[in-house]
């Protein structure tokens, strides 16, 4: 029976195998991208040609429009870039959604198909892209940052110059643009120093020695910041002071906390204040903090 049982078994191997290899189970559940051409509407594609560069046309229009204006009205800066960002966003949205609708037939089968075709593409070559696209637009709604505010992220500290579909750019304070991916934004501590607004608070410290006049230096401070061409009065100056362990000595801290009318001038506005303290402290002999040597000696009566 053994050996009856191993000759059938030889004589249908070859017939098994053949249908193997004639129609593999891993190919059945594979997507047929033969069959997306069916769906491609050629005129289509071509009509949409001119819709996408009329779409790059007005994006590159908006940019521009909007540069002109902000920094024209610069009081008006914050609302223009907003307006920019959203009216960018649309124009690629729109110019995507019409370009596919001519180019391809959307009915139900060819969903099904494209969707089955797709999957894989969209799953490993473009899921950074669509998440960063997915991620851009949630930037736009729950605004972690805006267009124009000063943010720090990531050891960077600079402008928000665009926020696009795939990243954001930013402007640093030594004139380099970075473009940050905009699935990474959500992953990391976003600061923004303004949020919109172009007043902005500049926290300046200065430090004297804890045998100075502290009351006579902090309304120098106070004096220096609003004496500053910079300066936004509609916000308090407020001069905060505590003792501290400065290199292993004792110090006095000062921290103002002055409001600059344009975050653009944040860094002019700290050079300014320190020149005008500098000057002060020297005109009235207020030193930097120095070790003080105490006499042990018994004070004589």
């Amino acid at each position: 029976m053994t050996r009856a049982f191993v000759k059938q078994l030889n004589a249908r191997w070859p017939v098994v195998l053949g249908a193997l290899a004639a129609s593999p189970a891993w190919a059945q559940d594979a997507p047929d991208f033969s069959r997306l051409a069916e769906f491609v509407r050629w005129g289509g594609v071509a009509a949409s040609v001119p819709i996408v560069i009329g779409a790059m046309f007005l994006i590159r229009l908006v940019q521009n429009a909007g540069d002109r204006l902000a920094a024209r009205f610069s009081t008006r800066r914050p609302l223009i870039q907003k307006v920019q960002t959203s009216l960018r966003f649309g124009l690629y949205i729109v110019g995507f959604g019409l370009a596919t609708s001519l180019s391809i037939r959307l009915d139900s089968t060819a969903l099904t198909v494209i969707g089955g075709s797709l999957a894989f593409a969209v799953g490993f070559a473009l899921r950074d892209l669509v998440a960063s696209f997915i991620a851009g637009i949630t930037i736009i709604f729950d605004r972690p940052f805006q267009v124009g505010d000063r943010v720090a992220y990531g050891g960077e500290y600079g402008d928000i110059i665009q926020i696009g579909l795939r990243s954001v750019r930013m402007n640093t304070l030594d004139h380099n643009v970075i473009t940050i991916p905009n699935n990474k934004v959500f992953t990391d501590v976003t600061s923004s120093g303004n949020y919109g607004a172009l007043e902005m608070q500049c926290p300046m410290d200065f430090y004297i020695g804890v045998d100075q006049d502290a009351p006579l230096a902090s309304e120098i401070i106070r004096e220096a910041c609003l004496s500053s061409p910079y300066i936004f009065f509609d916000m308090p100056v407020p001069v905060l002071a505590k003792q501290v362990i400065l290199q292993d000595y004792m110090a006095f801290h000062l921290k103002a906390r002055p409001y600059v009318f344009d975050c653009k001038y944040e860094k002019p506005f700290e050079t300014d204040v320190h020149f005008r303290v500098l000057e002060a402290f020297r005109k009235h002999g207020i030193k930097p903090p120095a070790i003080l040597h105490r006499s042990t000696n018994p004070v004589e009566p």
